[in-house]
């Protein structure tokens, strides 16, 4: 084997995804060795690094091209020896000289100093800080002002970070393509009003409120004004036509205020995601499909509130009809509905009719439906007459029987079904898309009166248990990563 050529291994190795097996193979042979350490360009790197400072050179020397490397300290114990410091990390940032993404989790023994070191890291393009405790703004303004080719931030459970001068900094550079802010108590909406010309060039931005403070502090409040004018300049002329990608989650947005300029001004907007997000209206939903033809995914997960006397979830068929109007290039749909009692079916908003409209309106190919109680064999069958759909995920939908499974095995580009907590589904039902024969992947779950046998040989890739969480209330899951020594 050492005598055949380098440019042979090096394919070789391009093709080998696994990382156990790229370790192994590398202990085949010295030619191996080399040049898998030549193509390997990512490494995570967790608890098992002891001594962290020396073991992270040797793989930075052994690895000369690395181009994203994860430090993950997540169930990290004392036994586990020291974790890489202020020190550790300049130490670090003299050996990867190549390094565009780095990622920083549960590193507790990391502050401000120690981030003043990544303006070594000349090519850093993406931070990622996860669960930092010591890092405060005035660690990042100092990465802001050094790491001049920095376009991607996230920033995760960083309850330290509360200064907004690096937010302006970061706007004023206005080099930030990708923004991702959760669980970051000491940030609010109105924060990013600092941000300024940053929003210009921003093509990603997500903002997430920590759970336990949105439920807890919400009191209650009108959340429909009628006389709102979702296109009003109001007190924010920010431009960003550059957006393309929004997830806004747990949050309360006043009338006129905080993220409420962004839904009516993204042009470029394409995917859309809204996490009970409390305040908007059907005229928030309008003004976002008159502005953002390219929209091709919405998600919206939506909880009953008042609005104008009643208690509904936020939006009705009108924004339905509105994007079904406005967004022709509309491809995936997610709507989640929690807290909605199935004996007052007025606590959602859409109505089936509404749904229908937009699915016959735009190509939709993926539809998830989540705690949808007003979808019945009548909407299936509307839905087997889409012409596009290629995955469907039905989700606690109480009134899915098998009288609509029917309709579903008839779908004419179905090939992905997820059926999750419908009761009155049973093996009669999922006898029906035996018939239809082109199913590649099929996921039951949680529905009692099918049977394992029913679901066997249905699709190429079958997925079954009788068990499955509820999803039928306001239950939001944060996967935290595992603590290990993984060479990517």
């Amino acid at each position: 084997m050492e005598d055949l050529p380098e440019a042979l291994f090096a394919e070789v190795i391009k093709r080998i995804t696994r990382t156990s097996d790229l370790n192994s193979l590398s202990l085949v042979s010295k030619q191996l060795y080399k040049t898998e350490a030549d193509q390997r360009s990512a490494i995570r790197v967790g608890c098992g690094l002891c001594p962290a400072t020396e073991a992270l050179v040797s793989l930075c020397t052994r690895f000369r091209n690395l181009h994203k490397v994860e430090i993950d300290y997540s169930g990290s114990v004392a036994n586990h020896g020291n974790q890489l410091d202020n020190k550790g990390l300049f130490v670090f940032s003299s050996h990867c000289l190549l390094l565009t993404s780095l990622t920083l989790s549960f590193c507790s023994h990391i502050d401000d100093s120690g981030l003043g070191y990544l303006a070594n890291f000349k090519k850093l393009a993406s931070l990622r800080l996860e669960s930092a405790p010591n890092i405060t703004s005035r660690g990042l303004l100092a990465v802001a002002v050094g790491c001049k080719s920095l376009s991607a931030l996230h920033l995760i459970d960083c309850q330290s970070i509360c200064s907004k001068d690096w937010l302006e900094y970061l706007g004023y550079d206005g080099s930030l393509e990708e923004l991702i802010v959760k669980n970051c108590d000491g940030i609010s909406q109105d924060d990013f009003l600092k941000f300024g010309p940053g929003w210009m060039k921003l093509q990603k931005f997500v903002f997430e409120i920590n759970e336990r403070f949105f439920v807890n502090s919400y009191l209650g409040y009108e959340g429909y004004d009628p006389s709102y004018n979702a296109h009003s300049l109001n007190l924010y002329d920010i431009c960003c036509e550059s957006l393309k990608d929004l997830s806004l989650a747990c949050m309360e947005i006043a009338t006129g205020k905080g993220f409420r300029f962004l839904l009516g001004r993204c042009k470029a907007l394409e995917k859309l995601c809204l996490e009970y997000v409390r305040g908007l209206n059907d005229n928030d939903v309008i003004a976002l499909s008159q502005s953002c033809n390219n929209l091709k995914s919405i998600s919206l997960w939506l909880d009953p509130q008042f609005y104008a006397g009643s208690y509904r979830t936020a939006f009705t068929d009108k924004s339905l009809k509105a994007l079904a109007l406005s967004c022709p290039m509309l491809e995936t749909v997610e709507l989640t509905f929690a807290g909605c009692a199935p004996e007052y079916p007025s606590e959602i908003g859409f109505t089936q009719k509404g749904l229908v409209v937009l699915i016959q309106s735009c190509p939709i190919r993926v539809l998830v439906l989540n705690g949808a109680n007003f979808f019945d064999a009548e909407g299936m069958e509307a839905v087997s007459c889409a012409p596009y759909l290629e995955t469907l995920e039905l989700v606690d939908c109480e009134e899915v029987t098998d009288a609509g499974m029917c309709f579903i095995a008839h779908t004419p580009c179905l090939i992905n079904l997820t059926i999750r907590l419908c009761g009155d589904v049973t093996d009669v039902g999922v006898a029906e898309l035996v018939q239809a024969q082109k199913l590649e992947s099929l996921i039951i779950e949680g529905c009692p009166r099918v049977s394992l046998q029913a679901v066997k040989g249905i699709a190429r890739s079958v997925q079954y248990s009788v068990k499955c969480a509820s999803s039928g209330h306001l239950n939001r899951k944060f996967h935290k990563n595992s603590s290990v020594l993984d060479l990517l």
